[in-house]
């Protein structure tokens, strides 16, 4: 695995770095990270998207006679990084050198602090007042977590792509099971403010990123809501 460990503050700082003044990211903005991460983007390639992004704006400020706007949030460089990552794979197509071993990398990851990271977050799903059917899913994902986390410290060579990919899915289950429980008037009010957020950035986006930036926004807000935790071993540095 590869090891973002510190994916979403690295973004974070060079966004703060590039604009020239301390600005908290939204919610949306990290909804808008975790695409990113999700869809398997390199860091690196991402803070190039930033770059340019800024790179452009610096220059038309230049050029400008009249006063330019002020960026406000990371979507304005949603395009940039997506040209970032055809940039990244035009340059890669027939540069693999074959042959060659990959010198190992230490992932940051050790055994122990992970089955650690797993049993906190058990603990907060058994301290959670869910309703039905999302209170039946937090139990059980509990249970599984403490015994994945069982599971490492016998076996700690076990993969954390595997893991990470089991996470993924008890994620998604617990996300069900919320949007399932959740009052018609909550949902409704999630949505109409990611669209109102999303509403500067659309020309920026294309329908399905968006489509899953607003799905991002609605997780986050409800385990945020209900003191949830994210399982994704990569919210490790957040934690």
């Amino acid at each position: 695995m590869r090891n973002y460990f510190n994916y979403f503050t690295e973004i974070e700082e060079r966004f703060q770095q590039r604009r020239g003044s301390l600005l908290m990211l939204s919610t949306l903005d990290w909804a808008l990270i975790e695409t990113w991460r999700e869809a398997g983007i390199p860091l690196e390639t991402v803070l190039r998207g930033i770059d340019n992004a800024f790179d452009k704006h610096d220059e038309r400020t230049r050029r400008s006679t009249g006063r330019m706007r002020k960026v406000n949030g990371l979507g304005w460089c949603a395009q940039s990084v997506m040209e970032a990552v055809e940039q990244a794979m035009e340059a890669a197509i027939g540069t693999a050198s074959a042959g060659e071993p990959e010198q190992p990398v230490d992932s940051g990851f050790e055994s122990e602090r992970v089955a650690i990271y797993l049993e906190q977050n058990a603990t907060m799903l058994e301290a959670a007042k869910l309703k039905p059917p999302a209170d039946d899913v937090g139990r059980e994902t509990a249970v599984r977590l403490r015994a994945l986390a069982a599971g490492l410290r016998v076996d700690p060579s076990m993969r954390l792509e595997d893991l990470d990919r089991t996470l993924s899915v008890l994620e998604e289950k617990i996300f069900a099971g919320l949007l399932t429980a959740a009052d018609e008037d909550e949902l409704t009010g999630l949505r109409e403010q990611a669209s109102r957020e999303l509403a500067p950035y659309r020309g920026k986006m294309q329908a399905v990123q968006i489509k899953q930036i607003q799905q991002q926004f609605l997780q986050k807000k409800l385990l945020e809501a209900r003191n949830l935790p994210r399982l994704s071993l990569f919210y490790m540095s957040l934690g």
